[in-house]
């Protein structure tokens, strides 16, 4: 098997912290986890006692500058990580990597079965909320029996699982100098906009606002008006159609990102992801 660990970067986010180190620490073990706080003003979580926890300097800047330095302290840190481990998992705390249950394989199983020279990536697959359906989440049972329709996005189709040092870009999306591989039957599911309250109240966080993430948040709640709005298809066809299609283009501004040339693909997620996040 694999040595496997995960890192990820918060700031004032218990709630997806929470989730996802429950989520990680299942499939790798807690002590495994590796979660720097975007600022020592944060108290030092006390549920996950196994996991390492390291408070940094704030980040300082508006959403692109604080973004770039979010990922070169990941990166830097993912390339000292891989002298003890054999592959390092980067992502938000609103992200979880996922293996199809139909394969009845661990994550550490999965991708200690495959062979990955630089990097990784799921198929992204960005959760929101049927708001004609679907009611507030309830942050105490698994995200996906609450919520059961996505749009196949190539915006979290990201690099990311290293095998190797390299420099993510901003918000994991890219490497720097190098491709990306979708792996077959592997997800990664974002839930970062997939309930209109938390949305809202994510508008009057002080921090965020004061680091020009209004405009950021608007545009990704659009997520929730399509897949209310728009027609729901076979999640078994049209992700096998997204990963082909997002393997083979690429925009012109960007060759080592997926490209969908903006096609909007609402899925149903199968009942057999429900009970996982």
């Amino acid at each position: 098997m694999k040595r496997i660990c995960a890192v990820t970067m918060v700031r004032n986010d218990d709630f997806y912290l929470r989730k996802w180190t429950a989520y990680y620490g299942k499939e790798l073990g807690e002590e495994n986890l590796y979660i720097f706080l975007d600022g020592k003003d944060q108290p030092i979580p006390d549920w996950c006692p196994k996991a390492h926890i390291m408070a940094c300097d704030k980040i300082a800047g508006q959403v692109v500058e604080a973004e770039k330095g979010r990922l070169g302290l990941l990166s830097d840190q993912a390339a000292a990580l891989l002298k003890q481990y054999d592959l390092v998992i980067g992502t938000d705390a609103d992200e979880f990597i996922i293996v199809d249950p139909k394969l009845g394989v661990s994550l550490a199983e999965y991708l200690s079965t495959h062979e990955i020279h630089t990097s990784m990536s799921a198929l992204g697959v960005d959760v929101g909320q049927h708001t004609g359906e679907e009611g507030d989440i309830c942050e105490d049972r698994p995200f996906l029996s609450q919520r059961h329709y996505a749009r196949l996005s190539t915006r979290y189709t990201k690099p990311s699982i290293l095998a190797a040092p390299v420099r993510w870009g901003s918000g994991f999306h890219r490497i720097k100098g190098h491709n990306f591989h979708i792996a077959k039957d592997l997800y990664l599911f974002h839930f970062g906009y997939f309930d209109l309250g938390r949305i809202n109240a994510r508008f009057n966080d002080k921090d965020r606002a004061a680091a020009g993430w209004s405009k950021h948040l608007a545009k990704r709640s659009k997520t929730i008006r399509l897949v209310t709005e728009r027609k729901a298809r076979s999640w078994d066809r049209w992700t096998r159609f997204a990963r082909i299609v997002q393997t083979v283009f690429r925009p012109p501004y960007a060759w080592n990102k997926p490209s969908m040339f903006e096609m909007v693909v609402i899925v149903r997620i199968p009942d057999r992801f429900q009970k996982l996040v």
